[in-house]
Formats: structure tokens, sequence, C-alpha cells
């Protein structure tokens, strides 16, 4: 039987500043077209923004609260019984956990039009850690369709 994930995840190393493995894979993720030093360079920006903006704290500490909070608990599956498709609200395993919280903060940096990414990246950032913002609306949305969907939880085997 194949294996179910690349060999990514253990060769992945931590990014050069703040040697954290998270920034190293966010960084990853925000990167189009294989170019890493302006994906670490968009990246490293926000970061600088967001301790322009707010002294009081650590920038890679925002930048992990944000993750955090960004995290879904419940899912919804789609799961066929007998001709009919129901939603059934599941539990979210940890690494999909960040790999959604990641993909929604930037897809919501992507949906920011007519400013620098690295702007956008930091405004949206602050207000996840904040527990504001698109990405966090996104996470309440996924939570809603799963609390309304709670009847068909028995299907879950």
């Amino acid at each position: 039987m194949a294996k179910r994930f690349t060999a990514s995840a253990t060769q992945l190393k931590p990014d050069p500043r703040f040697e954290s493995i998270l920034a190293s894979k966010f960084i990853n993720c925000l990167m189009l077209d294989g170019k890493k030093s302006t994906a670490q360079r968009a990246f490293y920006d926000a970061l600088e923004i967001i301790k322009e903006r707010m002294p009081q704290e650590s920038e890679i500490e925002v930048f992990e609260q944000a993750v955090e909070n960004c995290k879904p608990y419940l899912e919804v599956r789609s799961k066929r019984v007998g001709g009919a498709t129901y939603q059934v609200p599941t539990p979210v395993r940890p690494k999909r956990q960040q790999t959604l919280a990641i993909r929604w903060i930037l897809a919501a940096v992507r949906g920011r039009k007519g400013r620098p990414i690295s702007q956008s990246l930091a405004e949206e950032l602050m207000a996840a850690s904040r527990r504001e913002g698109t990405a966090m609306t996104t996470r309440e949305n996924v939570h809603r369709m799963a609390e309304a969907n709670k009847a068909f939880a028995h299907f879950a085997w």
C-alpha cells in the first residue's frame, strides 16, 4: 500500500529568522510559482508591520495565536446513506486543523484586493489574533454548519 503523505513534513526546515516550523510551512503555502524568496519577503514584511502596530507583543506570537484561533475543531463531511446525502459533523485531526487555518488565512489575504500582500497579511493576522476577520468568519461558519447538522452525528461511524 502506498504511503499516505509525502516526506515533506519530515524534511521541512524551520524558517531562518524565527526558527519556527509553522512559519516555514506558512511561507511555503504563501509561495506562488516556486518564488520562495518573494514569499519570505512578504511574510517578514507583514511581521514587521505587526511589530510596529503592536509593540507590546512579539510578532511571531501574534502569528502563532492567529493560526491557533483559526483552527476548526469540527467540520462537516458528506456521507451517503441509502440514497440520501447527509452532512455529518466530524472532529478535525490536528494536522488538518493547521492546514485549514493556514488555507483560510491565505484565502482571506488574497481576497483583499488593492494593497500589497504584506499589508493585507499583517491586517488579517492581527484580526485573527483578536478573533476577528475573514478567516475567523470562515471558521465560525464551519462550526455553525457542524452544530446545525448535529442530528446526523450518529452516521459518523
